[in-house]
């Protein structure tokens, strides 16, 4: 079955970064007192169905338009160093409207499941096995519901400055995340 524990460990972490759901809670905060209840459960649901769909069927979809697994993690690796420099530097490259609801846009998608997220799902598959990467997205929707379940709790213990601190070193990660995955298939398409 292949099931191997470093493997799942690995990938959780991977994903865990690129998700930032810690980082996220002063978005989910906004959210909450634009449009008053997040539904954390569907929203929850909704982003693993998603990350899941997209391990098995990515790949096809972008065989379909005629782009291979290694350049979409290099592409991807683009949007995750960006993410990390966001994160690191504390700006905001990628601004998204007002939403009107908080449940599917834009807690599932695109803050849980988006871009990001999807590349690192299909870099995942390219060196892990697939029960390992599913196993690791659940064990991030059960951490990325719990989160936003208790999310003004968080605010309150962790503080801003907490939370800045939290989201530097996901930065931090996210961008060495994003070298690996560049060096590593880039060769790839040479």
């Amino acid at each position: 079955m292949n099931f191997n524990f470093k493997e799942i460990l690995t990938a959780s972490m991977i994903l865990f970064a690129v998700i930032d759901i810690v980082g996220s809670i002063p978005i989910i905060i906004d959210l909450r007192k634009k449009v008053g209840h997040i539904q954390s459960e569907k929203a929850s649901i909704v982003a693993a169905i998603l990350m899941i769909l997209f391990l098995f069927v990515g790949k096809e979809i972008l065989s379909l338009i005629g782009i291979d697994v290694n350049s979409f993690a290099v592409a991807g690796s683009f949007i995750i160093f960006f993410l990390a420099i966001e994160m690191i530097l504390g700006i905001q490259l990628y601004r998204d409207d007002a939403p009107e609801t908080a449940a599917v846009v834009p807690l599932a998608f695109p803050l849980i499941a988006g871009a990001g997220t999807m590349t690192s799902i299909l870099s995942l598959r390219a060196e892990y096995h697939t029960i390992n990467i599913v196993i690791a997205i659940l064990v991030n929707i059960v951490f990325v519901y719990i989160v936003l379940k208790s999310s003004r709790r968080i605010e309150k213990v962790l503080g801003k400055q907490g939370i800045n601190v939290v989201r530097k070193i996901f930065g931090v990660i996210l961008l060495a995340i994003a070298v690996k995955l560049f060096a590593t298939n880039i060769k790839d398409l040479f």
